[in-house]
C-alpha cells in the first residue's frame, strides 16, 4: 500500500498536513499516470471541467506517463481538451503511448522531459474472442475498427502536419520516437531542459 505524500503548511490552525497532488492541483497542475479508461478519464475530465471554470485563461499543466488503453475513453479527453478555452500544456515523462500520445497531442504545448518517449500504432481489437460470430458480424467489428483507425490517423496528422500516408506507415506497428525524434517528427513542441 502507497501512502500519499503530505507537506505541512502553517496555518491559523497551526501545522496542517496537505497531499502534495492537492497543492499542485492548487497550481493548475494535473496527472495521468493510469491506463486510459473510463474511470481514469472521468477523473481527469472533472478536474479539466473544474480548473477550466475557475479560471478559463490560465494554462494547465497535465502530465502524462500511461501505457495507453480505451479508445473511445481516451477520445472523449482529447475532445474535451480541444473544446476548453483555457490552454493546456502537456508534459510527457516516462512513456505516453497508444492512447496516452494522443492525449499528449491534445496539448496546445507539447514538452517531454529529455529521456521519455512517445509510442504510436493502429488501434487493436479489444472486444474479447472473434469465435462463434458470424462473417458479417466479424465484418461489422473489422469495419469499426478501420473507422478507428482512419480518426486516430487524422488526429496524428492534424497535430503532427505529417501527411497522412507518413502517419499510416508508422502506426502499421509500434513506433517509439525519443524526445528528439518526437520534436522532428511534430508530436512534440518542445524538449524540457528544467522545470
Amino acid at each position: 500500500m502507497t501512502t500519499t505524500p503530505l507537506i505541512m503548511k502553517e496555518t491559523a490552525k497551526g501545522n496542517v498536513g496537505i497531499r502534495i497532488v492537492d497543492q499542485l492541483f492548487n497550481s493548475r497542475e494535473i496527472f495521468l499516470t493510469n491506463p486510459v479508461d473510463s474511470e481514469s478519464i472521468d477523473s481527469l475530465i472533472q478536474q479539466l471541467l473544474y480548473l477550466e471554470r475557475d479560471d478559463p485563461e490560465k494554462e494547465i499543466t497535465l502530465y502524462i506517463n500511461c501505457p495507453g488503453g480505451e479508445v473511445s475513453s481516451g477520445l472523449a479527453a482529447y475532445d474535451f481538451m480541444k473544446l476548453m478555452k483555457a490552454p493546456v500544456r502537456t508534459v510527457c515523462m516516462g512513456t505516453a503511448a497508444s492512447m496516452g500520445a494522443i492525449l499528449f497531442l491534445a496539448g496546445k504545448k507539447r514538452e517531454m522531459l529529455p529521456n521519455s518517449r512517445i509510442m504510436i500504432h493502429d488501434p487493436s481489437h479489444a472486444g474479447g474472442s472473434l469465435a462463434g460470430l458470424k462473417p458479417m458480424e466479424i465484418e461489422e467489428r473489422l469495419d469499426g475498427l478501420k473507422k478507428i483507425q482512419t480518426k486516430i490517423i487524422d488526429i496524428i496528422s492534424e497535430e503532427t502536419k505529417q501527411s497522412k500516408k507518413t502517419v499510416a506507415a508508422k502506426t502499421k506497428k509500434d513506433t517509439y520516437f525519443s524526445a528528439e525524434e518526437s520534436v522532428k517528427f511534430g508530436i512534440a513542441t518542445d524538449i524540457l531542459a528544467s522545470i
